[in-house]
């Protein structure tokens, strides 16, 4: 750790020098670099992620079988008639009536074929009072939403000329037409206002029109390359909307972030006296090396989706990285390019309203600075408290309990065909959702064939798995029987879960497990669910573990310093607990839902906790490599690590804070939305990056780094061979222009 001249040699510096000196071929070369990542995905298309490879264990199976066999599923629809008041029952006249118009107004419309009465497929409740009415839709099932209005007004208008019984429609084309009703603008509408919101926040943090467009219009030039970049990748590994909308989230999180360091550091080094040119030097090698060590860590975290095996997860893992590399990219090369172009320009647009603070030339921030001198006075006890404080908070998170949210959890009461599903799955326990075995036979009409499905459904109700009814369709021409299984439990996915492995483990054996050549996977929404819950399971320790060393590695490098190496990935995994601890608590337990518009479901949606572990862990090193960064830069001016570490947080604290409350607001629009899973994300990542900005990075970090001392920079001699990522970091001058040579500048430390 000693003074003395460093020469400039890093990737971050030699492109942001570059940028600064070839202004209008960086430009150029961005923008036509952004225009054909547009056009070329835009030619070739996007590949999205077909069911089939979608989905894991058995359920990928079945789905592969369908496939295979050429067989397009309709989209399924039930009306059921149930008497109000409990006087009537099926065997009435008048029961019998609203069964028949039902079913005519419904064949009437032209739009479904397989018109089914209860009465021929035994589909009335135990007590008598309840009957389903089934159909298909005509058409593909995918887009059948759009094709049930008419079947849904017919159905309306038999309930009217029945009003002592309840006749209600639910099915997958009237879920996916009432959701996209209801819902279908909601995600969109988040997304879009996510811009607007940054550049809000921007406006304040700025103070001027220009400097509050540059981030955004990185961020989003960023997002377009990508989206482009992704139709071309998607034809290797397919992609999804889901995808989209992730990418398009991080890439505004990097995007911005990565901006605000670079441009904050370049106001502020203007703003002590140093001229335009030495400004962007010294931003090029600091902000811009923190950025590259940082997006390279993102980048890591991401590709830690790919290890799922998740069709989904590897999409939004490759689009998340993408956008990162793109904004980190861009943030090296272009930003300092317009920053050179700009100049005092940069200044424009300066709202009259916002007074510019004053900061001597120090950019460092008074209400941190009262902050810093309390947590440094007293390290042990900031340290003990702030670390106490948020263990409390993850402790929740040891019963963590994950499952995909039913319909009721996921949309609460809000919609009538919620309603509708419960009575559905009151009257018939596990109908709205049955299990579906896909049973493929070199003869499916074969006697023993024939034998073994009609035992099989015998032996599902004799098991306690289901009480019925279990529908057979045959497929004759390829081969292929579909056997619907209501198993008991219904909705609770719990009990209903017990029936399918009753069904997987003891009736299938026994009874298609017989025969020869016979596969039969076991699918639907229980299955689905489970078989997601099992291969995520697996993938929980290979993810975890790779995203960790990989990290650990790379800060390992960057630092040269072990022990910044492991408190960077400890205070990580703190701060990924504690948004576990608020998750398990406001969700699972329901305590404060009301607060943020939200309901106790009992349980977190499957998917939520590795995503939030990578994304999280990806964004909570931008603040985390930012703030060491400058400490370490301190350090190597010659102060002493105390000194080192309050210079580097007060004067990183006011972009930090600009970043996090940017990253809060917009994950916070998303924990508006109506859907429990969004809800969850956002309210998950709004509570991560909060406590990831004030605690960890305000509090934490500089309480830990005060006791460690000059034990922060220890490497031991035998890793001291390892590659040195450092020489970007000093910064505390530039010499003049003729101490330039082709290698680089040097910089006095």
């Amino acid at each position: 750790m000693g003074n003395g001249d460093t020469r400039v040699r890093g990737l971050a510096a030699r492109a942001g020098g570059w940028s600064a000196q070839h202004r209008w071929a960086a430009v150029g070369i961005w923008v036509l670099f952004v225009v054909l990542a547009m056009g070329l995905g835009s030619a070739a298309g996007r590949v999205d992620v077909d069911q089939s490879d979608g989905l894991p264990g058995e359920t990928h199976t079945a789905a592969q079988i369908i496939k295979d066999a050429g067989i397009e599923e309709p989209a399924g629809e039930t009306v059921l008639i149930q008497a109000k008041d409990g006087g009537l029952k099926a065997t009435d006249a008048e029961f019998r009536a609203a069964v028949t118009a039902v079913m005519a107004a419904v064949d009437a419309t032209g739009e479904v074929t397989d018109v089914t009465s209860p009465y021929d497929t035994d589909t009335i409740s135990k007590d008598g009072r309840s009957a389903l009415v089934q159909f298909d839709i005509r058409g593909k099932s995918d887009t059948a939403g759009e094709r049930v209005e008419p079947v849904l007004n017919a159905v309306e208008d038999v309930q009217k000329d029945h009003g002592s019984l309840r006749i209600e429609e639910i099915g997958g084309a009237s879920m996916m037409k009432t959701f996209d009703d209801a819902f279908g603008d909601d995600f969109q509408k988040a997304e879009y206002s996510a811009v607007p919101v940054a550049l809000g926040i921007l406006l304040i943090a700025f103070g001027a029109l220009v400097a509050a467009l540059l981030p955004v219009l990185l961020a989003v030039t960023a997002i377009m390359a990508t989206m482009g970049l992704m139709g071309i990748v998607s034809h290797v590994m397919p992609m999804s909307e889901t995808a989209n909308s992730v990418m398009l989230l991080v890439g505004l999180a990097v995007g911005v972030d990565y901006c605000l360091f670079y441009l904050r550091r370049e106001r502020e080094e203007r703003e002590a006296g140093r001229d335009a040119r030495t400004a962007l030097r010294v931003a090029a090698a600091t902000s811009g090396r923190a950025i590259v060590v940082s997006g390279v860590t993102v980048c890591v975290a991401m590709a830690g989706m790919l290890f799922t095996g998740l069709a989904e997860f590897e999409a939004m893992g490759l689009a998340s990285l993408m956008v990162v590399a793109v904004a980190m990219v861009g943030s090296v090369t272009v930003l300092p390019a317009l920053l050179s172009l700009l100049g005092e320009r940069v200044e424009k647009g300066r709202l009259p309203f916002l007074r510019r603070r004053k900061r001597d030339g120090n950019g460092e921030s008074r209400f941190w600075t009262a902050v810093l001198k309390g947590v440094l006075a007293r390290p042990v006890l900031s340290a003990v408290v702030a670390g106490g404080a948020l263990l409390a908070i993850a402790a929740p998170a040891v019963g963590m309990k994950t499952q995909n949210l039913t319909l009721d959890q996921e949309f609460g009461d809000s919609l009538p065909i919620v309603q509708t599903y419960n009575r559905v799955n009151d009257a018939f326990p596990g109908g709205s959702e049955p299990a579906e075995v896909v049973v493929r036979a070199d003869n499916i009409n074969a006697p023993e064939v024939q034998s073994a499905l009609a035992d099989f459904r015998d032996r599902a109700i004799s098991s306690g798995a289901s009480r019925g009814p279990v529908e057979i369709k045959l497929h004759d021409e390829q081969n292929i029987a579909f056997v619907y299984v209501p198993l008991v439990g219904g909705s609770d996915l719990d009990k209903a879960g017990a029936s399918l492995d009753k069904l997987r483990d003891d009736v299938r054996p026994a009874t298609l497990g017989t025969v020869d050549g016979v596969e039969a996977p076991i699918t639907g929404q229980v299955a689905g669910s489970k078989d997601f819950n099992d291969q995520l399971a697996g993938a929980v320790v290979p993810v975890f573990a790779f995203v960790v060393v990989f990290a650990f590695g790379l800060m390992l490098l960057s630092f040269r310093s072990l022990t910044i190496a492991i408190t960077s990935i400890v205070l990580n995994l703190l701060s990924v607990g504690a948004a576990y601890g608020i998750l398990v608590a406001v969700f699972q337990h329901g305590w404060g839902a009301s607060l943020v518009g939200a309901e106790g479901v009992g349980a977190i949606i499957t998917w939520l906790p590795l995503f939030l572990f990578v994304i999280l862990f990806g964004l909570s090193m931008d603040y985390h490599v930012f703030v060491v960064s400058r400490i370490r830069e301190a350090r190597l001016r010659g102060r002493t690590t105390k000194d080192a570490i309050q210079h580097g947080v007060v004067t990183t604290a006011g972009v930090v804070t600009s970043a996090a409350v940017i990253m809060v607001a917009v994950f916070a629009i998303f924990g508006t939305l109506s859907m429990q899973s969004m809800k969850q994300m956002g309210v998950g990542l709004a509570a991560a990056v909060l406590i990831d900005a004030t605690i960890i990075r305000g509090v934490l970090l500089p309480a830990v780094m005060a006791l460690l001392g000059e034990r922060n920079w220890y490497l031991p001699r035998w890793l001291r061979r390892l590659p040195d990522l450092t020489h970007d970091e000093a910064a505390d001058a530039v010499v003049a222009p003729a101490a330039r040579d082709d290698e680089g500048e040097r910089l006095r430390v």
